[in-house]
């Protein structure tokens, strides 16, 4: 699944692709990705002569603003956008396709179909789900030690499943965790709430390290990640242990482990994070 630095670095493409474009039409392929209106036809008729004003991103969430609209827009496993001419074949599984009025359009690709999109009144979009709920954006000033080390206190979950919680922090998932954690020297299965404000401290840190790096580099290309103009990102060449099972710790030399630890491969270095 594109993480924070992934859909950042989508939200960038497109911004360079489509702002001021205006829809004349949208094609739905696959109805079951719109989730705001509940009617197709509703979701269609309402883009219909809207400008794209704005792009932004909530944790791993795209918002495309409009005219008058806001839509919120999730990627999950596999989705993908990219600008066509109208012309060129339509690739398989492509199931929303937007089209301007300048005779391009902005298609909207996804092999496992778990994308969703949903549409609100300007104004609107962080007031209910799927935005409503989302913690703290790791990048930014509310993302603190004071804050962090005042949630783990009330969490008995390791302290992988508590990284992993959008309502904790958003856009941080299964890569950029298990990075982070390595940098930070602290082993996924320990208890949250026994972190030291030392270690909530050092963990605020590199996870702000990792992401701005990881955004730099323009993500990384794990499985199929590409960004909205074709490129893939380039952050994989650095990651120290995630996607590394059986290679040379780039620290100490020791043989980086696959655990499975909140239901996810998590990969560690068993004599840089000792357990508590």
């Amino acid at each position: 699944m594109p993480e924070l630095p992934e859909v950042e670095t989508v939200k960038r493409t497109l911004e360079q692709l489509i702002l001021g474009r205006e829809i004349k039409d949208v094609t739905v392929h696959w109805p079951k990705i719109i989730k705001k209106p509940i009617e197709t036809e509703q979701f269609i008729d309402a883009l219909k002569g809207q400008k794209v004003e704005a792009i932004d991103r909530r944790g791993k969430f795209l918002i495309f603003y409009f005219t008058d609209l806001a839509m919120v827009s999730h990627l999950r496993m596999e989705g993908k956008y990219g600008l066509f001419p109208k012309d060129d074949p339509v690739e398989k599984h492509t199931h929303v396709l937007f089209t301007f009025s300048d005779g391009t359009e902005l298609r909207y690709k996804d092999v496992r179909k778990f994308g969703t999109m949903h549409l609100f009144k300007k104004g609107e979009e962080h007031q209910s789900l799927p935005l409503s709920k989302l913690g703290p954006e790791p990048l930014s000033g509310d993302f603190n030690i004071a804050y962090l080390y005042e949630a783990l206190q009330k969490k008995n979950r390791t302290i992988k499943a508590v990284l992993l919680d959008q309502e904790l922090v958003v856009g941080v998932g299964n890569i950029y965790v298990d990075e982070a954690l390595f940098r930070a020297k602290i082993h996924p299965q320990t208890i949250a709430s026994a972190l030291t404000y030392e270690e909530a401290d050092r963990l605020v840190k590199v996870i702000k390290e990792t992401l701005a790096e990881a955004i730099e580099q323009g993500g990384s290309t794990i499985r199929s990640y590409i960004n909205s103009q074709g490129q893939i990102g380039m952050f994989q060449q650095q990651l120290f242990v995630y996607g590394r099972n059986g290679e040379q710790c780039k620290e100490c030399g020791t043989e980086i482990e696959k655990l499975k630890v909140a239901g996810r491969g998590t990969h560690i270095c068993p004599s840089c994070q000792k357990p508590y």
